[in-house]
């Protein structure tokens, strides 16, 4: 071998290894998430036990642990069939599906071009030079294209792309998670006003029995007709009161059914006389294990991560632009397509190098540096706004708690007032303007006894979602995993296979159905009454 050909080998082989190293050339920063100074405990305190080594964290059904099997029937149809958590899934495959689209821009492209043309000159054409009036042109050929990705701006786009994959399912994690509190709210708050509704039933049933004792009095004239007319006011306006409770618990049993896939017209859970929920034990944790338990915190992160792809997107286009391509088949004026004579072959590169453009590409390097920075300003006003969710829900915990125990304690007092005090203006000691305030206060404490009992309830789901519901930043998919196709995959096209904890219905014509009825499963409470409470000497 001839030292000039040794040399040419050289040459060559040092270009290639040349085109693979700049082909790694990835122009993006070096990402790093930012890291927080964040407190070794939480200020609020809830009225939670310290959990067990084994319950260190949420269960991802977590409301399970108010002990109602209605609940848990209506959280897993809601989760099955709602449409708008259904729509994030498919959002979620979208996603992936653009990731294999920017994939493809690493791949070569190939096709198949084909052709057949029929022309006929007008025979008075001026210059036709005895040309025949007919021409047919036949042609075949495949194409070929394959642009080198030698500034990683193609892989930088794939990245990105599969960063806003995992984007999405955060985002379907995080609706979930709201679609699962606010259903266990509306139904807190559904029997809150059942409680409520029992409770004016009963106060109603006193006030009628109350109001039969002033008409006796009235009738022998041991009472005064403004006792009557007090009476009488006492019991409209109750009546009244009630009426506004069922009306709000309509409305919200409607919301209930839209949230599970349901017309409300079809749906309906039966009432329950008492509040009956068991109080949760909600292990917090430590402050730094949330940025790994909110989906929305793994969102905004996703989204800061594509940001600073962007960056080197950017800064791709200022170096050269390099593409290859190859075409080759037969033309020929007929059919004779088979003569190597009239085969045809054509392979070119292009190069194109900026050099002016007025600012373009520096302005829009600037752009996604500010762009990234932007993210990294979302995302700790998220982190910052999730640790003030987790603050509010124990306070709110700590004090609805403390504020329950005492109204407590206020309707037993009361009730016994109430008994007493018409025991005395039924013996003529007592007037039943004492009564009536007597009356007043007792129901007062009784609705708002419930009203803060719901709200407790209430703050613990909303504590329970603050903390990211059981969720973990593990359960997203995998970059590799957001790949929907590979690249000669042909079958399945059209539900790709599930990945992390997205779950996208294959069918969803089978919940078209919007007439199905509440489920039957008994809730809490269901068979429990109210106390009696103390008449006294009232007529039974």
């Amino acid at each position: 071998m001839t030292l000039r050909r040794l040399k040419s080998l050289s040459l060559a082989g040092g270009t290639a290894l040349s085109l693979l190293g700049l082909s790694a050339c990835d122009l993006a920063p070096t990402y790093t998430p930012p890291t927080f100074v964040v407190p070794e405990s939480w200020h609020g305190q809830g009225p939670f036990g310290i959990a067990t080594p084994a319950d260190n964290t949420l269960p991802t059904d977590w409301w399970t642990m108010f002990d109602d099997p209605l609940l848990n029937t209506l959280e897993t149809r809601a989760v099955t069939e709602n449409a708008d958590l259904q729509a994030a899934a498919e959002r979620f495959t979208q996603a992936r599906s653009l990731v294999v689209e920017a994939r493809s821009e690493l791949l070569p492209h190939l096709g198949l071009n084909a052709g057949a043309s029929d022309n006929k000159q007008a025979a008075d054409r001026l210059f036709r030079n005895g040309a025949t009036l007919t021409q047919t042109q036949e042609i075949y050929q495949g194409l070929a294209s394959w642009e080198p990705d030698f500034w990683s701006a193609i892989r930088n786009h794939v990245r990105a792309e599969k960063q806003k994959a995992q984007e999405r399912a955060a985002d379907y994690a995080m609706a979930r998670l709201s679609l699962q509190a606010e259903l266990a709210r509306d139904y807190i708050e559904l029997r809150g006003y059942d409680a409520q509704i029992a409770i004016y039933t009963q106060s109603i049933a006193y006030y009628q029995r109350a109001m039969q004792i002033t008409e006796t009095q009235l009738k022998f004239k041991a009472a005064p007709r403004l006792d009557l007319a007090r009476a009488q006011a006492q019991l409209y306006t109750s009546q009244a009161a009630k009426l506004d409770v069922e009306a709000a618990r309509q409305v919200t049993e409607h919301a209930i059914a839209v949230l599970t896939n349901t017309s409300p017209s079809s749906f309906h859970i039966p009432q329950i006389d008492k509040l009956s929920f068991h109080q949760p034990t909600i292990p917090t944790g430590i402050p730094s294990e949330l940025l790994q338990r909110r989906p929305d915190i793994a969102s905004a992160e996703r989204e800061m991560a594509q940001a600073n792809r962007e960056i080197g997107i950017a800064r791709a286009a200022f170096y050269p632009h390099i593409a290859f391509n190859f075409g080759g088949g037969f033309e020929s004026n007929g059919f004779d397509l088979a003569n190597l004579a009239n085969s045809l072959w054509t392979y070119g590169a292009s190069f194109n190098m900026p050099l002016f453009d007025g600012g373009l590409r520096r302005a829009e390097l600037q752009r996604t540096w500010s762009a990234y920075r932007e993210t990294r300003d979302e995302y700790r006003g998220t982190v910052l706004a999730a640790f003030r969710e987790v603050e509010d829900g124990l306070s709110r915990t700590e004090r609805l708690n403390l504020e329950n125990k005492a109204l407590q304690q206020a309707v037993a007092a009361n009730l016994q007032t109430q008994g007493m005090t018409m025991t005395l203006y039924q013996g003529g000691v007592g007037t039943y303007l004492d009564a009536i305030f007597s009356q007043e206060n007792t129901l007062d404490s009784r609705i708002h006894q419930v009203e803060i009992a719901t709200r407790l309830y209430q703050a613990d789901v909303d504590l329970i979602r603050s903390l990211g519901g059981g969720w973990n930043v593990k359960l997203l998919p995998t970059m590799d995993q957001t790949l929907s196709i590979t690249p000669f995959q042909y079958d399945g096209l059209h539900h790709p296979a599930s990945v992390g904890d997205v779950t996208a219905s294959q069918h969803p014509e089978q919940f078209e159905n919007l007439a199905a009825p509440a489920p039957s499963t008994p809730g809490k409470g269901t068979g429990a009454e109210l106390a009696p409470l103390p008449t006294g000497a009232l007529p039974q």
